[in-house]
């Protein structure tokens, strides 16, 4: 599959490029060789729970990490290490986690934090484009090296600092009862059945059949009455109306609007885009554009919803009633172009932000009721964040979420019927962490680990959806096994977990989606092209609810067969949709108690 050798697997190669424009024609006048650090070693006990220290300047960049753990020894690949001593008594990281950072003054360059045990191997990292760059781990007695990577130093020295932090206190989780899923699989005689890595998700209203795209196929999904599911191939194809589907991909994505039934299958083909719109489900394609002018080279995410009454060009400039964004990064940015004909045609590409602002990749664009259009980034400065747009996306703000950490997967954004904004990410501990905003991003509350109730220690995939405006549920692939779950010998088994809050996220309610049948025993892998193949389920899943509020989640189930009653793993990617089959929905006038009332007034 080609999506599983991306460019931006590795977002280092754009960072590396960025770094050189953003500074071109600044001359660099720094005479001294790069420094070791001062000191060379600290320890941080319960005590003296801190310690910093300081390196360079540095002026050679290290970009080995480009293929696989960075390279160190050389002065062509030069790294600093510190000797990290760490002395708690014994239960200390039931409240305390250790804080690892690395900062520097210039946001156009670029520094990674990678932290080994005593054996040498990479226990924990933080190698986005973040300053500074964090990482937590467990507040427990050890010894470590903590290596700082000048992968684009642009002269530039950084400050190093470990500390032991307190946790934040989390609340109560939700005494609702937690609803349950029923899975099921995309049939062995679908194209494309088992190459569904990061799958998008998408539902009619108006027909009732939901939509996964599964590398170039787009499979869909029929409902009857007892929530059993059938699937048909519903693929864009030259011999109905897409000259440019079902053939090749960079990228795959979907997006269904569920104002108007349409759905749109878009592939990657650099900087444009293979587009196509179906008003039938399927039946019927539509060639697009596809993307607009200059559009960045991955990463790419459609969405669409209401037009801002507020905005430049508010108006549509045909009988579709939304506008449609299609979104992707490029080397040193990232951008949305607007489409006011229903995605027939794009404007010119917009800017999100630049890397001096947020790192290149960034989750699912969403768009609210009243217009105002959501990015959501792993990675802005020190936090993670959002760009968002008031205006139709002629401009665009960048606003962080404090207490977040940078992560290594995409967070996504959910909204509510009245504008409230779920934001679920990965923190920098590898937790499921989500955060509400009332005033567009502005502002956010409520910012909770929810999986701690469950002992969840790694996720990954994060997707959250929303219906009523205090309903959301929060979607992740998630293990109680601690530790770095991108070594290859990594050994725990991930399921779907999705978490729900009925009260505005406040409170959140966890549950197994899926019990008996683990979706990926062993390692997973986001570190793009320098995986193996544990980077069978790519970069991201997807989430969306029906027109009665049941949460649908699409996902690739990495682990089938014999692996899902124990055996090894074998790395599959079969398209998947776990279905919400109880509990309160996301859509309150569907909760069983009201519609148990509608039945008996018409009895």
């Amino acid at each position: 599959m080609l999506s599983a050798a991306r460019p931006h697997q590795s977002r280092r190669i754009t960072a590396v490029v960025a770094a050189a424009l953003l500074t071109a024609g600044t001359a660099v006048a720094i005479a001294t060789p790069a420094q070791s650090a001062t000191p060379s070693s600290g320890s941080v006990t319960d005590t003296a729970p801190s310690t910093s220290w300081t390196a360079g300047p540095f002026l050679v960049p290290n970009d080995t990490a480009t293929a696989g753990d960075p390279q160190c020894g050389t002065p062509a690949t030069a790294c600093d290490d510190y000797a990290l001593s760490v002395t708690v008594p014994s239960g200390y990281d039931a409240t305390h986690q250790l804080k690892v950072q690395a900062a520097w003054p210039n946001s156009a360059a670029d520094f990674d934090l990678y932290v080994l045990n005593q054996a040498g191997q990479i226990v924990a990292s933080s190698a986005s484009s973040a300053d500074p760059e964090t990482v937590l781990l467990p507040a427990v007695s050890a010894s470590y090296t903590v290596r700082v990577v000048p992968f684009a130093p642009l002269g530039d020295s950084f400050t190093g600092t470990a500390s032991l932090v307190g946790l934040p206190a989390n609340p109560s989780p939700s005494s609702a009862p937690a609803p349950t899923y029923t899975n099921s699989a995309a049939p062995d005689s679908l194209p494309n059945s088992h190459s569904a890595g990061e799958p998008s998700i998408g539902y009619n209203p108006k027909t009732g059949a939901a939509f996964l795209q599964a590398y170039t196929s787009t499979l869909k999904i029929a409902y009857d009455s007892t929530g059993a599911a059938t699937w048909t191939d519903a693929s864009a194809t030259s011999s109905n109306g897409c000259a440019t589907g079902g053939t090749t991909s960079l990228d795959p994505i979907l997006f269904t609007d569920r104002a108007t039934g349409r759905t749109f299958e878009s592939q990657l083909a650099g900087k444009a885009a293979l587009t196509c719109y179906t008003d039938d489900d399927g039946a019927s394609w539509h060639v697009t554009q596809g993307s607009g002018i200059n559009s960045g080279v991955d990463h790419q995410t459609i969405g669409g919803g209401p037009f801002s009454a507020g905005g430049l060009g508010a108006l549509p400039t045909s009988t579709y009633p939304d506008a449609v964004y299609y979104c992707s990064q490029d080397i040193a940015d990232a951008s949305c172009a607007t489409s006011r004909d229903g995605g027939l045609t794009y404007g010119p590409a917009v800017p999100m932000y630049n890397l001096t602002q947020c790192g290149g990749l960034h989750g699912h664009v969403k768009v609210a009721p009243d217009g105002t259009v959501y990015v959501p980034n792993k990675s802005c400065g020190g936090n993670q964040g959002v760009a968002v747009s008031t205006d139709n996306g002629a401009t665009w703000t960048v606003h962080q979420v404090p207490g977040s950490t940078p992560g290594d997967t995409d967070p996504s954004i959910g909204i509510g019927s009245g504008g409230t904004v779920y934001f679920g990410y990965q923190n920098a501990d590898g937790t499921p962490h989500v955060a509400v905003s009332h005033d567009r991003g502005t502002t956010w509350l409520y910012d909770q680990n929810v999986g701690a109730a469950a002992g969840i220690k790694n996720v990954v995939f994060p997707e959250v959806v929303a219906g009523d405006d205090s309903r959301a549920a929060f979607a992740f692939l998630g293990t109680t096994t601690g530790g770095n779950y991108q070594d290859t010998a990594f050994t725990g088994v991930w399921h779907l977990y999705v978490a729900t809050s009925y009260d505005g996220g406040q409170s959140w309610v966890t549950a197994d989606a899926t019990p008996a049948d683990p979706v990926q025993r062993g390692p997973i892998c986001t570190a793009g092209t320098s995986c193996g193949s544990d980077r069978n389920l790519l970069d991201f899943m997807d989430a969306t609810i029906d027109s009665q509020g049941r949460v649908l989640v699409g996902y690739a189930d990495g682990c089938t067969g014999a692996c899902a009653t124990g055996g090894a793993e074998n790395y599959d990617a079969l398209a998947s949709i776990a279905r919400q089959s109880s509990g309160n929905t996301l859509l309150s006038a569907y909760d069983p108690a009201i519609t148990s009332k509608h039945k008996a007034k018409r009895h």
